[in-house]
């Protein structure tokens, strides 16, 4: 066999080979911008579930300062903040819990947030149920917060907001603080943090 012809058959086998990297990365399942994220606690033998979409921070200040706000909360004139990316965010719990001295029955809600300053913000549970995917047409259900309206609120409640020395890079969701009695949920993006409390109710 030649040196010509072994070259040939080298240059070819390594052009097959990087033809078979590229089409199969070509081919590869493309990460989504904001993966799906959950945080639970467990309460006894009952537990408390949150999945949310977890935008990343990608350089952005996100929340804005004066008249622009919150601006990335209300993307695209959606009134309420869906706490997360994509699907509506969802709490489900399998104990009442008492927020803002409100009793909320065991079940599955939607998760909103009005975000009106860096001090005043509203946690609401709402029973709007949420679409799995977009369907414009479907106004029984929600994609994130595009539709909501209050009649379905179930609890409006203040929340703590507070700034930290760090930024968070990718939003979480976390129970923090958790007792037998109860605890609090927790938001963390970029520098900013709000909690919420909640008592186990009977």
């Amino acid at each position: 066999m030649t040196s010509r012809l072994i070259n040939g058959l080298l240059i070819g086998s390594a052009l097959a080979v990087v033809l078979g990297a590229v089409l199969a990365a070509q081919g590869a399942t493309r990460r989504p911008a904001s993966p799906a994220g959950s945080s639970s606690t467990q309460i006894g033998s009952a537990w408390i579930d949150i999945t949310y979409g977890r935008p990343l921070k990608r350089g952005r200040d996100v929340f804005g300062s004066g008249a622009t706000y919150g601006a990335i909360t209300h993307t695209d004139g959606a009134p309420l903040w869906r706490a997360g990316a994509n699907v509506s965010t969802r709490l489900k719990t399998e104990v009442p819990l008492v927020i803002n001295g409100k009793t909320v029955p065991a079940g599955e809600y939607s998760v909103f947030i009005d975000v009106k300053t860096p001090t005043d913000w509203t946690f609401i549970l709402s029973n709007w149920p949420a679409q799995t995917t977009y369907d414009p047409n479907n106004k029984a259900a929600l994609w994130g917060s595009f539709g909501y309206t209050p009649d379905k609120d179930v609890v409006r409640a203040p929340m703590k907001v507070s700034q930290t020395a760090t930024s968070v890079d990718q939003l979480t969701w976390l129970f923090v603080d958790v007792t037998p009695a109860g605890g609090s949920l927790e938001i963390a993006w970029d520098k900013t943090v709000a909690v919420v409390p909640f008592k186990v109710g009977t």
